[in-house]
């Protein structure tokens, strides 16, 4: 069958660690990637720029969300106004004529600054205390981008971001915003599978489990803290940076407000907390379900002859994608990363029920 390890042997530890050591995963790797690359000859325009674009920028925040809060164990209620300290010093940095490369480097390096600068505070505390501290990251941020002029321009001011050069070659069509903002998307995947494997991710793996234990065995528990928040604020800022260049091409104080924490938690949680897959699934779920559902149900009213309220049809999909948030973690808490692992590891063994991976 598909996956099975029947005739894969390892001569040597590289082929040992290899990513994707099974090749029906190699398989469906290639497959997905030719069919992302080939997504703007096979989709509409309007469902390039308006759904594969923006799931792929929330899916890199939702990477990096997933790093401090996977990872290493620590509470972010404040991962909106990082990427709003990468979104607006990306656009004043490439206003200014640095190149755009550049300037989203900055945008990721100043969230990084401003995250562990908080995190220094944060960090003394642990639980319940560390998410206030986090969420008044979140209060922070929100204040000065909407009160400081010469940041925001005021509390209801829009911010125009100039088209993309990169490289120098200006980008405007949305299959090449979408490319750039795949390009992001794989890179940050890729250092997340990568970093699992590493002394890094070993010793943030550590610390979430018991940072007590993880110091008697050498792990300097705070200083990893600061890595992970280091390295989760640049991803975040970076990705706030893609989300405002390659999707709204505005920046507002009420992008990146509290709610959008809330939300970004959400698609960590539902996704799996510690699963990559998962933060691509999360991502799809929170961003793409709520419309599709209203679509369906729309549909479903309209070939039954019912006659629904606008008022209705606007909460009703609501109410139904929260029940099925409830669902899918009744039926599996560590979210749908581990159901898309338990299908795998079935078809493992399949048809031969009594075995176990």
């Amino acid at each position: 069958m598909l996956y099975r390890r029947s005739g894969i042997r390892h001569t040597d530890y590289a082929a040992d660690r290899a990513l994707f050591p099974i090749p029906a995963d190699r398989w469906a790797i290639v497959a997905l990637l030719a069919l992302a690359v080939l997504a703007p000859l096979l989709f509409s325009s309007l469902t390039i720029s308006s759904y594969l674009t923006p799931w792929l920028v929330w899916v890199s925040a939702t990477l990096g969300l997933n790093l401090i809060l996977g990872w290493a164990g620590q509470f972010h209620f404040g991962y909106a106004a990082v990427m709003g300290i990468g979104a607006y010093t990306t656009v004043h940095a490439y206003k200014a004529g640095v190149p755009w490369e550049i300037a989203a480097v900055l945008g990721g390096l100043m969230a990084t600054v401003i995250g562990v600068g908080f995190a220094f505070a944060a960090l003394r505390v642990k639980g319940l205390y560390l998410a206030l501290s986090t969420l008044a990251l979140q209060f922070v941020m929100d204040w000065v981008i909407s009160h400081v002029p010469a940041i925001s321009g005021g509390v209801s001011a829009t911010l125009q971001a100039p088209p993309m050069a990169l490289l120098g070659q200006r980008i405007e069509s949305d299959a090449g915003l979408y490319y750039v903002a795949l390009g992001w998307a794989l890179l940050v995947t890729l250092f997340m599978l990568n970093l699992r494997r590493t002394a890094l991710g070993r010793a943030l793996v550590a610390v979430r489990e018991k940072d007590y234990a993880a110091a008697v065995i050498g792990v300097q528990a705070f200083r990893y803290k600061l890595v992970a928040f280091a390295t989760s604020s640049f991803i975040g800022g970076v990705s706030g940076a893609m989300l405002i260049f390659c999707f709204y091409h505005a920046v507002t104080p009420e992008q990146f407000a509290v709610n959008v924490s809330i939300e970004l938690l959400a698609m960590v949680i539902v996704g799996g907390l510690a699963s990559i897959i998962g933060s691509w699934f999360g991502a799809a779920f929170i961003l793409l379900l709520p419309g599709q559902i209203h679509a369906l149900i729309a549909w479903i009213a309209k070939l039954l002859g019912a006659d629904i309220g606008i008022e209705t049809l606007a909460h009703l999909p609501y109410a139904v994608y929260g029940g099925l948030i409830i669902v899918f973690l009744l039926v599996e808490p560590m979210g749908l990363g581990k159901l898309y692992g338990n299908v795998r590891n079935y078809l493992m063994v399949w048809p031969f029920g009594y075995a176990r991976k």
